[in-house]
């Protein structure tokens, strides 16, 4: 039984650049992938790629700069078949949804610091200076795209350079399972904004879980997700895609978002 592809991308929640064309050339990338029978995991993170090499999203070439003038990296993705890889703290990569996507077929599920990029390195991936930058203000741009192709598989790709004004070290939500992102066969969310209040909440697994319990769509678990376990005042997006129909998104603030429906 064929299954309707579809996807979704977004460019971060929160104040920033105009960025929403940029969203949709990444998830024309996608689309390109799905139409023509290509997997959800390529969609995905391809997309993600595209996000990752626009310096004006903070993610890859554009991640901003810690308090002491570093660049550190994180990634992550999730199939609807249970695997999950994730990289944490990379410095010299990129594009870390790449290294992360190699960790799918992996006995580990995650790699953090200089041993991800030695681990990256034995398998031939980029390394090269990400040259970053400074911070816009205090946005997050976190970039994620969740795609569904043909077989029914759903994967997705989240992937960041952190938050503005942060110490060297500071791990958001974007790696963690559960609060930058959850997939299973039934759906896939994934998060954007202040990481640490994404992470208390454990946002992304409690949005999923609530449309999964619940006869609410996405569109209304995200917004039970954004008013009932976000403070009032923090910047935070969703996007989501179930195992048919069309993506949803929310957000409590500016999110540049994009859907595409087979």
């Amino acid at each position: 039984m064929m299954t309707v592809p579809a996807a979704v991308a977004h460019g971060g929640a929160g104040p920033g650049p105009d960025r929403q064309h940029n969203v949709e050339l990444a998830l024309s990338i996608a689309t390109k992938i799905l139409q023509s029978g290509g997997s959800a995991i390529e969609a995905a993170v391809e997309a993600c790629v595209v996000l990752e090499d626009d310096p004006v999203f903070n993610a890859g070439t554009g991640g901003v700069f810690r308090n002491d003038g570093s660049v550190s990296l994180d990634a992550s993705i999730q199939t609807s078949d249970g695997r999950i890889g994730f990289v944490i703290g990379m410095e010299d990569t990129p594009n870390p949804i790449r290294v992360a996507k190699d960790l799918l077929d992996e006995e580990i599920n995650g790699l953090a610091g200089m041993g991800a990029r030695i681990w990256a390195d034995e398998r031939g991936h980029t390394k090269a200076p990400v040259e970053g930058r400074p911070p816009h203000g205090n946005e997050g741009d976190t970039v994620g795209v969740i795609a569904r192709d043909s077989q029914g598989l759903l994967a997705c790709a989240t992937s960041t350079g952190g938050t503005s004004h942060r110490p060297a070290g500071r791990v958001g939500d974007v790696p963690l399972p559960g609060s930058g992102f959850w997939a299973d066969e039934r759906a896939s969310v994934a998060a954007t904004g202040v990481g640490e209040a994404i992470t208390t909440a454990l946002l992304s697994y409690r949005v999923h879980d609530r449309f999964i319990r619940s006869s609410s769509d996405l569109h209304a678990s995200m917004q039970w997700g954004i008013s009932e376990l976000i403070e009032t005042g923090v910047s935070v997006g969703l996007i989501g895609l179930g195992s048919e129909g069309e993506a949803a998104g929310f957000s409590n603030t500016d999110m540049p978002w994009a859907p595409w429906l087979g």
